[in-house]
């Protein structure tokens, strides 16, 4: 197990945000959360067990490995959906655990059908339609053959869902293609109808969606960033303060991540930190090693640029990024130590190093930053 560095996830924090969704989005509306990506980094096991115990009675994930890993730490407590990756050889565990899956495809409904038939259960399936992300989804040419085959194969085949994903709500400059898209799902919706098929719910909306088109929200949403505290995009922040009278975010980081200082030495002027000749001493300065680097999800492109905290002073890397190991300036930080906590992102005394700031210093997403971090690093659920 790692030792170099530890996660910690704040459950206060999450309750935090999981009452302000709920709030938002209203008693009638399920929330589904999505832990895709190790749960955007936070570790899937420990964090849907948080989620859990705040309420949480439902999980969508990317593949049927996910799956996995929610029903060893929730059994039967909650509900399981597998938005895309189901391999063929996986089917039979999907179908026989009752986990929910969408099905895009005609080889997907087929092969669910069989396997239905073979172990006398039914298959819950998610009709993912085709509006404009051009990724996954039926098309509408293709809508009669599979209304025929839902209502042929009834009696193995729940249809439990209608459901599409937008491509890109959280810009307002993909606002006339969304606009589209919603409206693309409604006419398939109603074609159902019209042809005497109806899913139990319909779902589209992501976080941004569910913010910037509250239309989307339908029978469930599928909340992603930010029930993790974070905004999908400045955008969707100033369009929901725009929405209120107090200006005050809402959500609360849940993730808080941490190191400690593995040596300190003195550097001369004119020497140069690190690999190659990246950054060249320019007073005597004192280096701090953390035993953090891009193997852990810190990245390269970091390097010279990225923020850190120690004794409650922001301090900067320095050098290049290795693949365990990075160097920081703690030249004007008087009393430092080997073992000194080091925060990467969280909050120490009064100054934060937030996720979106990485973003601030590379061409990172918060979504990328937060799932690259590695999965070896333990993680606590902290009150």
């Amino acid at each position: 197990m790692h030792t170099n560095s530890i996660i910690e996830l704040n459950k206060i924090a999450y309750q935090k945000n999981i009452s302000f969704l709920k709030n938002t989005f209203g008693k009638k509306v399920l929330l589904s959360s999505v832990v895709k990506g190790n749960a955007y980094g936070h570790g899937i096991k420990e964090f849907v067990l948080m989620a859990y115990e705040c309420g949480v009675t439902h999980f969508s994930v990317f593949d049927v490995e996910e799956a996995k890993i929610v029903k060893a730490t929730l059994a039967d407590k909650a509900t399981i959906m597998v938005m895309g990756l189901v391999q063929d050889e996986d089917m039979e565990w999907v179908v026989a655990n009752h986990v929910e899956f969408f099905v895009f495809d005609k080889s997907r409904l087929t092969k669910a059908t069989r396997v239905a038939k073979k172990l006398h259960k039914k298959a819950i399936l998610h009709i993912e339609v085709e509006t404009g992300m051009n990724r996954t989804g039926f098309e509408k040419k293709e809508l009669n053959n599979v209304i025929d085959f839902l209502k042929k194969e009834k009696e193995y085949l729940i249809f439990k869902g209608l459901c599409t994903h937008y491509a890109g709500a959280e810009s307002i400059a993909n606002y006339y293609r969304v606009e589209k898209q919603i409206k693309r799902f409604d006419e398939i919706y109603q074609y159902l109808w019209d042809n005497d098929l109806k899913p139990e719910i319909k779902h589209s909306a992501c976080s941004a969606a569910s913010i910037m088109f509250p239309e989307t929200r339908m029978d469930m949403v599928r909340i992603g960033i930010m029930q993790y505290g974070l905004w999908p995009s400045p955008e969707v922040f100033v369009n929901y303060l725009n929405t209120k009278k107090s200006k005050i975010d809402p959500l609360h980081r849940v993730i808080t991540w941490k190191s400690s200082i593995m040596s300190v030495k003195k550097v001369n002027i004119g020497d140069f930190i690190g690999y190659g000749t990246s950054f060249l001493a320019e007073r005597k300065m004192k280096i701090a090693v953390v035993p953090i680097g891009y193997s852990h999800g810190y990245s390269r492109s970091l390097s010279n640029q990225g923020r850190v905290l120690i004794n409650g002073q922001r301090c900067i890397v320095v050098g290049s990024v290795n693949m365990n190991m990075m160097t920081v300036d703690v030249t004007d930080i008087e009393t430092v130590k080997k073992e000194d906590e080091v925060v990467l992102i969280g909050t120490q005394e009064d100054l934060t190093v937030s996720v979106a700031s990485f973003s601030d210093f590379s061409n990172q997403l918060n979504y990328e930053l937060l799932t690259r971090i590695s999965k070896t690093i333990p993680r606590k659920i902290i009150e």
